[in-house]
């Protein structure tokens, strides 16, 4: 599938983490994996561009972060793991039906025929 410009992402991207965060906790990277799966590799996301937006995320508390428990199940350094909160499930919420309103109206001017 052919890659979104960066440009038609902008505002969104937290949105799109929110929507992922709700179908499970992972830690950034999943997040990212997560991104790309769904897309079908449309989004290429760097983890530059994705940790500002969980910190984001979590200072409006729409996330919250843990460090991973010591002695997990794999080797490297520990992870920090975001779940959506309550009031990110709420801002979700708002962005889906904002987001389907914006496709509608822009759907109608772009394929409205002379």
């Amino acid at each position: 599938m052919k890659q979104i410009a960066r440009d038609m992402l902008r505002g969104h991207l937290e949105g799109m983490v929110l929507a992922v965060l709700a179908r499970g906790e992972a830690h950034g990277y999943e997040v990212l994996q997560r991104l790309r799966e769904e897309s079908e590799n449309a989004l290429q996301l760097k983890e530059g561009s994705l940790y500002p937006a969980l910190y984001r995320l979590e200072k409006a508390a729409y996330v919250k972060a843990r460090w991973e428990r010591e002695g997990a199940k794999r080797p490297g350094p520990r992870r920090r793991l975001y779940t959506i909160t309550s009031k990110g499930k709420r801002a979700l919420a708002t962005r889906q039906e904002e987001w389907r309103h914006f496709t509608r109206v822009v759907g109608r001017i772009l394929e409205a025929q002379p």
